[in-house]
């Protein structure tokens, strides 16, 4: 009998901007939906807000992702060193490098403070970005 061989480690995706409250958090939401099992997903703000913008949540809700309980989160050097990929969206020089990682940045609008039809450009912006990132990071089986 053939023995099954070992699973491959899943890859883990950091999500990283300055309040972890939009578009890190929308990010983290639409790789969780699309992946799903594929990879491990983290999300850190270098000065995380107390809650998560309610206008990006509603954006995401239409989506039908569910992002409101949610709860921003300081980045720490532990949660780069353990991400295969780390994306940053304008969290400038707080984000640590390590040699190794796969870095990205991408340069997205901040929601913060910004309606709902701004927020849904942003939305899609993310949302097109992480599906190109899906199809090389975690294909479907």
């Amino acid at each position: 009998m053939k023995k099954n061989a070992p699973a491959e480690p899943l890859p883990t995706v950091l999500f990283v901007c300055v309040h972890n409250a939009g578009r890190s958090q929308m990010a983290a939401g639409y790789l969780q939906h699309l992946a799903g099992d594929r990879v491990t997903v983290l999300s850190a703000g270098s000065e995380p807000k107390d809650q998560i913008n309610p206008v990006a949540i509603d954006a995401m809700a239409e989506e039908g992702i569910d992002i409101a309980h949610n709860v921003p989160k300081i980045l720490t050097v532990q949660s780069v060193v353990d991400s295969d990929v780390v994306i940053t969206m304008g969290c400038g020089d707080a984000c640590p490098i390590f040699p190794g990682k796969r870095y990205e940045d991408w340069e997205l609008e901040d929601p913060a403070g910004q309606g709902i039809d701004s927020v849904r450009v942003i939305r899609d912006d993310i949302k097109r970005r992480v599906e190109a990132l899906v199809a090389e990071i975690a294909p479907a089986r």
